[in-house]
């Protein structure tokens, strides 16, 4: 059964999506030195972004299970970490196609692009973890991993700052270096990201609760069968 915020945000999300792409390619300006290439930023800022806040999610679900031990804490865990390793990806891909024409080359094993290669690893070895079956056994084991993996996070975000990167630091104490239409063109690209990763949270774990009920089905009638 959705959720009675299903169809609110989704009819929000195809509105947002409208205007994010006007202002992207129609409202932000070029970039003097990077011109239309530059326009990739708001994609992968905002994917980097909400990736970050599925495994912040997934962190505090695992916590929350850990606490009451509660089958939809798993599910909301599991439905973000599969959304946060697909965001992270759109980062890992959308990456090095802004910096091919910029650094004239595809990958550099630049500190915050390897501890984001190493999050990614890390959050596909959780997805396996959650697809090994049902039982509380692999769900304990999975909210432990959960904790465990989002140590990297901070780590990627601070990267830039801690060695030496020829990554730019987009937000820094100074503030942005950007003109006002980037800003707003960024928060917003921002904003509408978040109200997508809802709208996928929502549908993931509604998809992952109709799973389990069909396999608790399944399970009912061999046993009536035998």
């Amino acid at each position: 059964m959705r959720s009675k915020w299903s169809y609110p945000l989704l009819i929000l999300l195809m509105i947002l999506m409208l205007i994010n792409l006007y202002l992207i390619f129609f409202y932000a300006p070029l970039e003097k030195n990077m011109g239309i290439i530059q326009k990739i930023f708001y994609f992968h800022i905002a994917s980097a972004w909400v990736g970050f806040l599925a495994l912040f999610i997934v962190f505090l679900a695992s916590i929350g299970y850990l606490w009451k031990r509660r089958p939809v804490f798993d599910n909301i865990a599991r439905a973000s970490a599969e959304i946060g390793t697909i965001f992270i990806t759109m980062v890992l891909v959308t990456g090095p196609l802004w910096a091919r024409p910029i650094w004239n080359t595809w990958w550099t094993w630049d500190p915050r692009l390897t501890t984001t290669l190493v999050l990614w690893f890390m959050y596909l070895a959780y997805i396996v973890l959650q697809s090994g079956g049902e039982g509380e056994n692999r769900q304990r084991l999975s909210a432990i991993y959960g904790i465990i993996a989002f140590i990297n996070v901070p780590l990627v975000f601070f990267s830039i700052r801690w060695w030496r990167t020829i990554h730019p630091v987009v937000i820094s104490s100074s503030g942005m270096n950007l003109s006002g239409k980037m800003i707003v063109t960024l928060v917003f690209s921002i904003f509408t990201f978040t109200v997508l990763y809802l709208n996928l949270l929502l549908l993931r774990t509604d998809i992952i609760k109709l799973a389990s009920s069909i396999n608790l089905l399944k399970e009912k009638i061999h046993e009536f069968n035998y």
